[in-house]
């Protein structure tokens, strides 16, 4: 039975490699998503009937936990998709937190003269327990607080307090001190005092960490506790002897870095600045205001301009997703090509809530990966666009980045929509976006506001083209 358990680890850790390995490309994603997820199951099963499980208990938990998850992956829209991405990181960390505790609680006690099971817990098994429970207990509270502030139920500004940075280092103090205190003697009377009050601190730390960090951060922050989750589960695997949590958690915990690393570096910022700036709280009052006008344009003048465009690019943002506008625009993208014109979809890296959004929202659409393009692909040659459509995007085209050395996000690569020879704006109204800041772009010369909701007003260009 250990060989046939080791043989499946082995087959469960390949599976994992070549589903992150298709992860990096969008016409291969789906089927690297499902790999890995067959090589999960094949991971849990095993390891549950390796323990003695009855067969009938991992079958009845198998057809939950997958119930569970087909009703909710059917019922998130596109718009909760990173409020679902943050729980999915939340509860892996709170299952590594219980794993940590659990295990302490079962090693600590079973003794060789009672239960014939184990040891009592030495200092390394006490020290790779903390390490479980603190990553898993920031991660899991972190995530909460991220879902509350993506879904709108915390408010999506940074919320800062004077004295914050303190009040987090002293919590970080006291993690270290109550963990080095359990780890050293894990047996002793006030061993077990000390791992709640690192849980507790934990969670605590979770909380306080994410609370500085603004919305326009927070496909940083997503990614960051993605990578969270993973060392966490690699934690637990330490902990429980288990090679392909192990496994598992590195790869996890290593691709969600990687990803974090980029992020910041399509920001320009480093993630220490992102975790700890408060960036959001007071964006606006950093900046220079805005004292352009805004110019107003209807559908109709629009589509006159768009139906003597020969090249246009789509500029999409968390507002198409609000609007459900996908199908819209991708329907718009087909008449501007029977029309002649060349359309492209110009993706910030960090557009919408989480890493990718834009690209799962338009690949649901059906959009074909080709005509996504990347921020580096469009901007030499954007002078030459007829036409740019930004659609509910904010701070990634925005020029203050390239021009306000005043601005909060001054020297972060945007796709530069404000040289295009035309510039659409679809925006509900005139606030600022989810970072707080006003956009330069809205009140550019080249540039005109469409108002209103961004699926109807596409739906009102389509018609246009189909009334002509």
């Amino acid at each position: 039975m250990e060989t046939f358990v080791n043989l499946s680890y082995i087959a469960a850790a390949i599976l994992f490699v070549f589903g992150i390995k298709m992860l990096g490309n969008a016409s291969t994603a789906r089927r690297g998503n499902t790999l890995s997820s067959i090589g999960m199951a094949l991971a849990v099963i095993v390891t549950l009937l390796g323990q003695g499980l009855d067969y009938k208990l991992v079958l009845g938990g198998l057809a939950v936990g997958s119930a569970i998850g087909f009703v909710a992956a059917k019922r998130v829209q596109m718009t909760g998709m990173p409020e679902l991405v943050a729980l999915f990181n939340g509860f892996g960390g709170l299952a590594s937190l219980l794993v940590g505790w659990a295990e302490y609680q079962r090693a600590a006690s079973a003794t060789l003269a009672e239960l014939n099971l184990t040891a009592p817990v030495n200092t390394f098994t006490a020290s790779v327990i903390v390490l479980a429970i603190l990553i898993g207990g920031i991660t899991f509270t972190g995530s909460i607080y991220a879902w509350g502030k993506l879904s709108g139920k915390l408010g999506g500004s940074a919320l800062t307090f004077p004295g914050q940075k303190a009040f987090n280092a002293l919590l970080a103090l006291g993690i270290i001190a109550t963990g080095v205190i359990f780890s050293v003697a894990p047996t002793a009377e006030l061993a077990y005092p000390m791992l709640i009050a690192v849980i507790v601190l934990a969670l605590l730390l979770g909380i306080f960490a994410v609370m500085p960090i603004g919305g326009g951060d927070m496909p940083v922050v997503i990614s960051l506790l993605n990578s969270c989750s993973g060392l966490a589960a690699c934690a637990a695997g330490f902990v429980i002897t288990n090679n392909v949590l192990v496994v598992a958690g590195c790869l996890v915990g290593a691709s969600g870095l990687i990803l974090t690393v980029i992020m910041c570096k399509a920001m320009n910022r480093t993630l220490v600045n992102v975790l700890f700036s408060g960036f959001g709280s007071k964006t606006q009052a950093a900046g220079s205001q805005s004292t352009g006008e805004l110019k107003p344009i209807s559908a109709a003048d629009a589509y006159y301009i768009l139906e003597a465009a020969k090249n246009v690019i789509v500029i999409p943002g968390y507002g198409m997703a609000v609007a459900q506008a996908q199908h819209a625009v991708k329907e718009l993208a087909e008449l501007l090509e029977n029309n002649d014109c060349e359309v492209r979809f110009a993706i910030h890296p960090v557009a919408g809530r989480m890493p990718g959004h834009m690209n799962v929202l338009l690949a649901e659409a059906d959009v074909p990966y080709e005509q996504l393009v990347e921020m580096d692909d469009v901007n030499p040659t954007i002078e030459m666009v007829d036409v740019a459509i930004v659609i509910g995007a904010n701070d990634v085209v925005n020029p203050a980045a390239a021009d306000d050395p005043t601005s909060p996000i001054y020297g972060m690569p945007i796709i530069e929509a404000h040289k295009a020879k035309t510039t659409f704006c679809l925006k509900r109204g005139k606030g600022a976006g989810f970072s707080g800041l006003e956009n330069a772009l809205f009140t550019a010369p080249n540039s005109r506001m469409l108002y209103g909701d961004a699926k109807a007003t596409v739906t009102g260009l389509v018609t246009q083209f189909k009334d002509s």
